[in-house]
């Protein structure tokens, strides 16, 4: 399922898929994983700026749509990571440094329909 980076009419959406046991678990402060997860999907958009979906998403500015999706620990999250590159999906994983903890991963913008299947088995961050 090789996600096309060519413009397509559906809704552009950027997945954020957050590791929830920081939170949880491993006691990070809430502010911390946001940042994580804000370091992710800048670093997405970063990388595939001149892709057309991206300039498309940064082209509506006020009606850009995200979805922070959370992964139960780093085996679910790097899992993930493995399976959207097998299927063509454009993403970052984001490592915090200096640890090297992976904390998140953000997908570039892509057409809901094209990537949520993917994702379906992760819930909303709570």
């Amino acid at each position: 399922m090789a996600a096309s980076g060519t413009g397509s009419p559906g809704r552009l959406v950027q997945y954020v898929v957050v590791r929830s046991d920081l939170v949880h678990k491993l006691s990070w402060p809430l502010g911390a994983v946001i940042t994580q997860a804000c370091h992710a999907a800048t670093a997405a958009v970063h990388l595939h700026y001149a892709e057309p979906d991206t300039q498309r998403y940064l082209s509506e500015l006020d009606s850009m749509h995200k979805v922070v999706l959370g992964a139960p620990d780093e085996a679910a999250l790097s899992g993930l990571s493995e399976k959207l590159t097998q299927a063509g999906v454009s993403h970052k994983l984001w490592i915090e440094q200096p640890e090297n903890i992976p904390t998140c991963l953000a997908l570039k913008p892509y057409p809901r329909e094209t990537v949520q299947p993917l994702l379906r088995k992760f819930k909303l961050f709570k």
